[in-house]
């Protein structure tokens, strides 16, 4: 642990942080210096070089959130990185590609929110009931599967009348409008 903590403190220039990042994540589970929290410690440790690498204070996207979505593959490249050889190749692409959907999934979040932001600044003034605010934030939240009135009614726990009038009154501000599917299968999306 000596030998570790000297080498992770040691600022070379030369060393890219991101791939010490990798490289210290990996050592420090491998030692695995304490009965529980290794990981919780290497994820901690890992975001810290990769903050310094950005050289900001402030980040957006999180490896530590990132690597407990993909606990199963992590666990696995590790098992065969630490049982193997050492060589540490396969590890760092993993974990270069791991940090690329961590920040590719940010920067989706991100675009959901600046969008739900837009969509609710372009329509500060429009007046609306609780029941389409609440549904305009579902839709705007990731609305899984389509939007028809019976899922209006059930979900905003009125009567399909009171839903159909909630979705007519948003098409004629056109916030809503139909889909090309009609009769039965009627379901509406937000104007984008």
């Amino acid at each position: 642990m000596r030998a570790f903590i000297r080498w992770f403190n040691k600022k070379n220039p030369e060393v890219d942080l991101v791939l010490k990042a990798a490289i210290a994540h990996l050592w420090f589970v491998t030692v695995h210096p304490f009965e529980d929290g290794n990981g919780r410690i290497a994820r901690a440790l890992t975001d810290m070089l990769l903050a310094q690498s950005d050289r900001s204070t402030q980040r957006f996207y999180s490896m530590s959130a990132q690597i407990r979505l993909e606990r199963k593959k992590y666990y696995e490249i590790l098992e065969r990185t630490q049982s193997g050889t050492m060589d540490v190749t396969e590890w760092i692409k993993w974990f270069l590609q791991c940090l690329i959907r961590a920040i590719q999934s940010t920067e989706s979040q991100l675009n959901r929110v600046l969008f739900k932001a837009d969509f609710w600044s372009k329509n500060a003034t429009t007046v609306m009931n609780e029941r389409q605010k609440k549904m305009m934030n579902k839709l705007l939240d990731g609305f899984e599967g389509k939007l028809n009135s019976s899922k209006w009614a059930r979900m905003m726990k009125c009567s399909n009348d009171t839903a159909i009038r909630d979705i007519n009154d948003l098409i004629e501000k056109g916030i809503l409008e139909k889909e090309d599917a009609g009769g039965r299968s009627t379901s509406y999306r937000l104007v984008c």
